[in-house]
């Protein structure tokens, strides 16, 4: 029997994935324990027990939504992952930088609720996470810091660590740091991605220095 993510995934335009869609939103605006069920009832347009129809209780929509987020970055990294795939090191980073920068800038609910996981001082919310471990293994591989999912050298997992790290800061900051900068978002985009390819193209390039 298929989940309600699934039936939320298939058919885009029904009122499961409609829920889905703004509970996304407006979790990684507020997190777990800002968001109430309430809210994004009045948000979809709808009342609380259809939402409770829908989905159930809030950890069960929270769940989804992570589940949902999961999904879709497994997606794009294989997207990512045939675009790059055999060229220099240099210009697969500078790839992947763009496309996955433009990507979280489409979808900041993903750099918000990452950060909310990474650094919540707030009560214990539901034993939920991202699939950190799958992801940085993914990433490595990809810029060819190990040869397999199994053998990830320590540093390889913290620079891909500080990489992702970095672009879910300037995603989630965005409305801080373009304030302060006077920014229009086309101009800050395109500074981000010259400040990550700034920062990250040498420092990967580097690794020629040894990995343990």
């Amino acid at each position: 029997m298929a989940t309600p993510l699934e039936k939320a995934r298939k058919d885009p335009n029904s009122m499961k994935a409609k829920i889905l869609k703004v509970a996304r939103r407006m979790f990684g605006e507020y997190g777990y324990h800002g968001t109430t069920t309430r809210m994004i009832a009045r948000e979809v347009g709808i009342d609380i027990s259809t939402l409770y129809y829908h989905w159930g209780e809030k950890t069960d929509l929270y769940e989804s939504v992570i589940l949902d987020i999961n999904n879709d970055l497994r997606k794009k990294l294989v997207e990512v992952e045939k675009v790059i795939h055999g060229r220099p090191l240099a210009r697969r980073l500078g790839i992947a930088i763009d496309m996955v920068t433009d990507y979280l800038f489409e979808c900041p609910e993903i750099s918000n609720l990452v950060l909310f996981q990474y650094f919540r001082k707030t009560r214990e919310e539901p034993n939920l996470d991202f699939h950190v471990p799958d992801f940085i293994s993914d990433i490595a591989r990809s810029m060819d810091l190990c040869k397999t999912r199994e053998s990830i050298p320590t540093s390889a997992s913290m620079r891909v660590l500080a990489m992702m790290n970095s672009i879910h800061n300037f995603i989630s900051g965005e409305e801080f740091f373009r304030e302060m900068l006077k920014l229009k978002r086309e101009e800050y985009i395109d500074h981000v991605k010259e400040t990550l390819e700034f920062m990250l193209i040498p420092a990967f390039n580097s690794r020629k220095a040894g990995l343990k």
